[in-house]
Parts: structure tokens; sequence; C-alpha cells
């Protein structure tokens, strides 16, 4: 780790903190407040992937659903109009309206080799954008003065590296130049996460080997087909199952790269300086 004890942390003049864990547990909660102060630069990975490298795709979706009103399409082939995703750090809607859902497409199903391509496509993009962190580290400092670094990751952050393994590419680039920090939940956020996503369903990114064995099962449990498939059903039932499938991911990402906060305490965070001594915390725990 690059800081070793609270201490070190407390001292450096630049402070890098890499934010990981479900989504809904305060990650960008705490880095807008960060960045708010004006002296932390905010890297958002999810805003990234879906700028940078899953913009086209995103836009020509958009534009592939325009082509079938004729009225729009007439525009389009005439330059008349255009289309573009407004993606913003708290508004990502345009990226997982891309990612879709698996079923039937009368109710807005992929098949499920789309959906898998899909997938796929955002899977080499998440790598993409996490191995990006340095650049914008450097790109903060250099250009705009930005010491402090919040790196703000996907919930799927942990689908796409491997945590027990010392030389995964994903997690050596990312501790050489930050700390990683677990936002860890208790059993009471784990129930109310899946709640509300009981109520809005919406489309995540699933590590190929989890989703496939997922997808087989519920179509044993429900004797369904593919085009059968209600893709909300579907997309609640695989994210509960994911809710336990990442939390050893989690762990051990903390364990072996970076440091444990618990939901709670970030919360109740008001300051920059709160969350510096909630880290300081952490190092001390770890090392003590």
């Amino acid at each position: 780790m690059i800081y070793h004890t609270a201490d070190d942390w407390l001292k450096a003049g630049r402070k890098r903190v890499l934010l990981f864990g479900m989504s809904g547990l305060g990650k960008t909660h705490v880095s807008n407040m960060l960045r708010e102060t004006g002296n932390w630069f905010h890297y958002s990975v999810d805003y990234r992937i879906g700028t940078r490298y899953m913009g086209e795709h995103i836009v020509d979706n958009f534009k592939r659903e325009a082509m079938r009103n004729p009225f729009l399409r007439d525009l389009l082939m005439s330059d008349s109009i255009y289309i573009a995703s407004n993606i913003t750090f708290d508004n990502l809607a345009p990226l997982s309206t891309y990612l879709g859902k698996p079923g039937n497409p009368e109710k807005g199903g992929l098949s499920f080799a789309e959906y898998m391509r899909r997938q796929e496509q955002h899977r080499r993009a998440e790598i993409s954008a996490l191995l990006d962190t340095e650049h914008f580290i450097n790109r903060a400092r250099e250009l705009y003065g930005y010491d402090n670094f919040v790196c703000d990751s996907g919930g799927s952050i942990c689908e796409v590296v491997e945590p027990d393994n010392p030389e995964d590419e994903v997690l050596t680039a990312l501790s050489k130049n930050l700390l990683p920090v677990w936002i860890r939940g208790s059993e009471a956020h784990t129930e109310e996460l899946i709640r509300r996503f009981e109520r809005a369903p919406k489309p995540m990114y699933y590590r190929p080997s989890f989703l496939t064995a997922v997808w087989e099962e519920y179509l044993k449990e429900n004797n369904v087909e593919e085009h059968e498939v209600d893709p909300d059903d579907f997309a609640r039932y695989a994210f509960a199952r994911a809710m336990a499938h990442r939390q050893p991911r989690y762990e051990a990402m903390a364990r072996n790269w970076g440091v444990t906060v618990e939901a709670e305490d970030v919360a109740a965070l008001d300051t920059a300086e709160d969350f510096e001594a909630l880290i300081a915390r952490a190092l001390e725990k770890r090392t003590g």
C-alpha cells in the first residue's frame, strides 16, 4: 500500500484513494463531498466507461431505436437532428440502459447472446477505464494542480479483477498509485439495497461465469425458454445472488490490497477532514 500507517496518510502531501463496494453505499457521496472542497480531483470510472469506451455503442443504440420511427429516420438521414448521450457523474442511465436485460423482446428484453456481447463490451471498457486512473492522476496534478485524488469505482470492479492474485494487472496498477478503500455495508444495508433494487431493477455488469450459471438456473427453476423470461424478474433474481457472490470478492480486495471502512461511518461524514480521519483509523486498525 502507498500509505503504510495512519501517520503516513495524515502527513502525505498527496492523498489518493480508490473507493470500492456495492453501489448505493456512499462512494459517489464521498467523492462529491471531496470534490466540492476544491482540493480533490474526482475520477468516476463509470463516467469514463460511458463516455470514452461505451459512448459510441450507447449513441448507436439510441439511433437504432430512432430509425424504427419513420419521422425520426428521415430527420436523422438528412442530418436535421442529432442524438447524443447526456450521461453525467450522477446520471449513468444511458450506460445501464445500453447494457439492458435478457428476456422477452416484447418486454424490452435482449437475446441472451446479445446481452452477453454487451456485457463483454462493458468488461473490456471497465478494465480500460480502471487502467486509465494513473493517467488521470498525472493529468489532474499537471494540468489542474490537484494533489489529492479520489477514484470512484463502479460496483462491478470486483468482477473484473482477481483479488487473490498478487500479480493481477488492474489491482497492481491501482495499488501503486492509490489506497484501495472498501466501503463495507452491514446486513441491514444489504437488505435495503435488495429492497431498492426490487422496486426499480436496473441493468448491471456481472462476471460471465456467474451470469451464465444464474441464467441457466433461472430457466430451469421457472421452466421457461429464453424468449419467455421477464427481464425485470431475472434482473431481481440475479441481483440478490450477486450480493452474496460479490461480498467475498470485495473482502479479498480489502484484505490483500487496502483497508475497510463501514458504510454507516461513511454516511456520517460531513467534511474532507472527517474522511481523512476515517482513513487514518482504518490504517491504524490494519497495522495495529
